[in-house]
């Protein structure tokens, strides 16, 4: 079994979105996805690019990917990683598939100066926590996240001080 890690280009769009619905059937959330292999091509691969990403082979079948975007923290004083996705496909898993897909991210990171990786996961995805704990990436008790979406977003960015009078 050869694996090889690569970094994703505009022609793997498919693949990587093919991915992301997978996880999110696996997590029983295909609903929430609302990307297109369009919203990949457009804002992973054109001016600027918002995320990269990795991709395994296994003998030059896609075996995953890990999809991440710098970060920086102000706490840290450092660059980092965020890792948005990363899945590995259900033949493949117990393979060290996922392990070295985290392990090639960190060295992108090392090598652009990251200090750190960082990542979410699903309170119910006990599997996923066990993954990441084995590998020393620990929960986070002394932080919760918060978002914003859609149109209560919208709205956030054209509030203005005197719609409060």
């Amino acid at each position: 079994m050869t694996v090889a890690i690569r970094q994703a280009t505009i022609e793997d769009v498919a693949l990587l979105h093919e991915a992301i619905v997978k996880l999110a059937q696996h997590m029983g959330a295909l609903e929430r996805v609302r990307s297109t292999p369009d919203d990949l091509r457009r804002h992973g691969f054109g001016y600027r690019p918002a995320f990269e990403a990795l991709i395994a082979e296994v003998d030059g079948v896609f075996a995953g990917m890990c999809l991440y975007f710098p970060s920086f923290s102000t706490w840290r004083g450092k660059p980092g990683i965020y890792v948005q996705d990363i899945f590995v496909e259900a033949k493949f898993r117990g393979s060290k598939i996922g392990e070295r897909l985290l392990q090639a991210t960190a060295q992108r990171g090392v090598a652009t100066g990251a200090g750190y990786l960082r990542l979410s996961v699903e309170t119910d995805n006990h599997g996923a926590q066990g993954f990441y704990s084995h590998l020393g990436i620990e929960w986070s008790r002394s932080e919760r996240i918060h978002g914003i979406y859609g149109e209560a977003f919208t709205a956030l960015a054209e509030w203005t001080i005197e719609q409060e009078r």
